[in-house]
């Protein structure tokens, strides 16, 4: 997904791929039932849902008899952490300072321990990038 223009979902795309990392393969029909329903849409607007999301790489399918089935492509740690970097890349004249502050802000908010798991995760990513492997480290 690195790389692509940027993804944007849609709302109705947003609510199936969530419901989509809660299953493995499923088919219109079971989505229909699950999601569409309840909001009177049609089985065509969940396939197309569906083929939206395959296209941009969100979604897979396969061919199962007549019909396809269809699963995500991509975790949802994985959506979030691209998410969250296209839009600091989208935001104009952003100072990566600035940005670096947010996040100590945000960590700092989340919880008591929240600084104290930014700390842990910024020396893992500087153990990995030296090629060590312990995460153990103070």
């Amino acid at each position: 997904m690195r790389g692509e223009a940027s993804v944007r979902l849609g709302h109705l795309e947003a609510e199936v791929l969530e419901w989509l990392w809660d299953r493995d393969w499923v088919d219109v029909k079971t989505t229909h039932a699950e999601i569409g329903r309840a909001r009177a849409l049609s089985p065509n607007t969940l396939h197309s849902t569906l083929e939206r999301l395959v296209r941009k790489g969100l979604a897979e399918r396969e061919r199962r008899g007549r019909a396809y089935v269809y699963r995500t492509s991509i975790t949802r740690d994985a959506w979030v952490r691209e998410s969250l970097l296209r839009s600091l890349e989208e935001i104009p004249g952003a100072d990566p300072g600035l940005l670096l502050a947010g996040f100590v802000d945000f960590a700092e908010r989340v919880d008591a321990a929240g600084l104290v798991e930014l700390e842990r995760l910024v020396r893992a990513r500087r153990r990995a990038r030296r090629g060590e492997g312990s995460e153990d480290e103070s």
